[in-house]
């Protein structure tokens, strides 16, 4: 386990108040951010601006999300301890901590290898456990569905279908899963909620506008093998 910074810690406070004041009423979402060390996800040479409410670059043309994003779209899937949730998009792997510091069972996918590679270093060191693997996400990873909450970290054009049929089914006090998801085009989206409502039926509620690289179907490595 990594030793945190006092200063940094200080830093982390005062962003949870900043996204408090932003609209972000989840306690316990707040509390994960003032636990995960944003820091230790960005590049050394970003870290004194790991804390400001801003998307910093993470190569290979990808983003770790500005924290407002990832507070508001970790919100939105209600997490409870003990859920299944997959992540589309593992990119620096600050989503996955989140997640994981919510108690949640957490499955990512990532289709730049070196990306996922650099995240699960971090996520180890830092006592997070995930099952990860690089590929397609627009897919859903069926092998391991269903999910009570499913997370999309890139632009896409439209839902998903593959990803709703991957929702939990309501069952007893059980909700049914959430899929969070930002559609629109390449220049911004909206973020998109799904409800699975019942078996094949889903509730859909249409959000605030964001923006996001876009999702790119197939992974790296499957494309530089057809080329």
């Amino acid at each position: 386990m990594i030793e945190d910074d006092p200063l940094y810690r200080r830093r982390r406070l005062r962003l949870v108040e900043a996204l408090r004041e932003k609209g972000i009423q989840d306690e316990r979402v707040l509390e994960a951010i003032a636990r995960v060390p944003r820091h230790l996800f960005v590049e050394p040479a970003l870290r004194a601006r790991a804390y400001d409410d801003v998307a910093l670059p993470i190569g290979l043309k990808q983003t770790i999300s500005q924290p407002f994003t990832v507070a508001y779209q970790t919100q939105l899937l209600e997490v409870r301890p003990g859920d299944r949730v997959l992540e589309i998009g593992t990119g620096s792997g600050y989503q996955a901590a989140i997640l994981c510091a919510l108690g949640a069972r957490v499955f990512t996918i990532e289709r730049h290898r070196p990306l996922l590679e650099r995240a699960l270093a971090r996520l180890e060191a830092l006592g997070y456990r995930v099952v990860a693997r690089c590929g397609d996400g627009s897919q859903g990873w069926p092998a391991f569905a269903p999910f009570d909450g499913i997370v999309v970290t890139a632009g896409a054009t439209e839902v998903p279908e593959a990803l709703c049929e991957q929702l939990r089914v309501p069952e007893g006090d059980r909700p049914g899963g959430r899929l969070v998801i930002p559609v629109g085009s390449s220049h911004q989206q909206r973020m998109v909620r799904v409800r699975c409502t019942g078996p094949g039926t889903y509730e859909t509620e249409t959000l605030h506008v964001f923006r996001f690289v876009p999702l790119v179907r197939g992974s790296d490595e499957a494309r530089r093998r057809q080329s």
